[in-house]
């Protein structure tokens, strides 16, 4: 019998969250900070459990997913298994070297070549330097950075960075390797290369735990899957059942959403979702909508301060594609806006969708922070319809009568012709 990788036994981490004073730097600080604690007293700071008797065992040669929503507890499990941190209660056997890739790039130094920094990060992940240098050549050559390899990295692209990063990481040669949400950078080709060494890892009777919000990629990689929510493992089974209870169970499979009080509202000091509704065209909720009707993604929020956003939306299907993603566009949300509360909708046109069932992502963003927007607000897969084909009315299927493929099934128009007949294409049979 295979013998275990990990046995992780009533894994508990609690935190204590609250307002750090970090302006306290000099001794004039520190002691009026004190006279205040002992005037008012300490100020209580709330504690979270962000794991809460989490038990579970991975085999060797396992290869063993982890889905959840932003806060589910993900990394923190990830943290406590690459002895980063320690539990607050429970213990994980880990047996075996561990390889993680949490963080691509930490330890790099922009001052140093990249050369450089392919051995420094090396060392830093656990390499020995005649592995490094037994792997260098294969290392630089997965990141395609050859002409720039004795070049500073601080003059590198983001892109150029992160690619060099991820090479350095994947080429550990761990018995256990622990990868956090890193197969997303680069382009698209580098990506597909990411994703092939990760399925090497596994062909190869390496034991991997994997984690990302990507369910085609999950589903790809792994046959099992845990499944976290608020610290708790809610499911532990095989792929299929788990991402439909991850995206279809009770952790917001609905057509509204709302969240009546402000201070539990999703969001940060700008900006709160406050409801979130799947809408038919006369504006009535509904958890049903034909595919000949246009479909409305209703979103409510608070803006607490004068910001400039602008309401978001992620439509996925049941396997966990991508769509699309769609923001609000209105020239209105290029300003920042008063504090109030805003009502946006996304209206999806009729003879778009497929049939099946969809899911959204609610946000609420700002002006690009880098390449990518600031979320004050967001709730994953926070709705959820049904499309249907109703009968009657003209539909992208006309008379075929089997299942058409694909996330959409745009109704287009066509032009035919037919090249040398005596009669038009679309004449009618005669006396039928």
């Amino acid at each position: 019998m295979t013998s275990l990788a990990i046995d992780v036994v009533g894994l508990s981490k609690q935190y204590r969250i609250g307002q750090m004073h970090s302006a306290i730097d000099t001794l004039r600080d520190h002691l009026v900070h004190g006279l205040r604690t002992l005037r008012t007293g300490r100020t209580p700071r709330e504690r979270i459990w962000a794991l809460d008797d989490v038990s579970f065992q991975v085999r060797e040669g396992e290869v063993l997913g982890i889905i959840g929503r932003n806060g589910a507890g993900k990394t923190t499990l990830l943290r406590i298994l690459s002895r980063i941190t320690e539990p607050t209660r429970g213990h994980a056997d880990v047996t075996g070297r561990v390889g993680s890739l949490l963080e691509v790039g930490t330890g790099f130094h922009p001052e140093l070549t990249g050369r450089e920094n392919v051995f420094l990060n090396g060392a830093i992940l656990g390499m020995r330097r005649t592995e490094i240098t037994r792997k260098f050549d294969e290392i630089v050559d997965f990141a395609g950075i050859e002409q720039f390899l004795d070049t500073p990295v601080k003059r590198y692209s983001s892109g150029m960075f992160v690619r060099l990063a991820f090479s350095v990481a994947a080429h550990l040669e761990p018995e256990i390797l622990i990868v956090d949400e890193v197969l997303a950078v680069g382009d698209v080709e580098f990506q597909k290369r990411c994703l092939g060494k990760m399925e090497s890892y596994g062909q190869s009777g390496r034991t991997v735990l994997f984690v990302s919000h990507s369910m085609p990629t999950i589903a790809r990689l792994c046959p099992r899957l845990l499944l976290l929510d608020r610290g708790r493992l809610i499911e532990d089974g095989p792929t299929d059942h788990v991402i439909g209870r991850y995206l279809h169970g009770d952790l917001g499979d609905s057509a509204r959403r709302v969240w009546p009080d402000p201070t539990d509202a999703p969001g940060d000091d700008w900006a709160r979702l406050r409801s979130a509704r799947v809408v038919d065209g006369a504006g009535t909720t509904s958890e049903v909508v034909d595919v000949s009707e246009p479909v409305g993604i209703e979103i409510a929020f608070d803006l607490l301060r004068r910001e400039a956003v602008f309401p978001w939306i992620d439509v996925v299907d049941e396997g966990g594609t991508l769509l699309f993603s769609a923001l609000d566009t209105n020239p209105v949300w290029s300003e920042a806006r008063d504090p109030g509360r805003y009502v946006a909708t996304a209206w999806i046109p009729e003879h778009l969708l497929n049939e099946g069932t969809l899911h959204v992502t609610v946000s609420v963003k700002s002006g690009l922070l880098g390449r990518k927007p600031w979320r004050h607000a967001e709730v994953e897969s926070a709705l959820t319809f049904q499309v249907v084909e109703r009968e009657g009315g003209p539909t992208a299927r006309g008379e075929f009568p089997g299942k058409i493929r694909g996330p959409v099934r745009p109704l287009l128009r066509w032009t035919s012709e037919a090249v040398g007949a005596e009669e038009p294409l679309l004449a009618r049979p005669q006396g039928d």
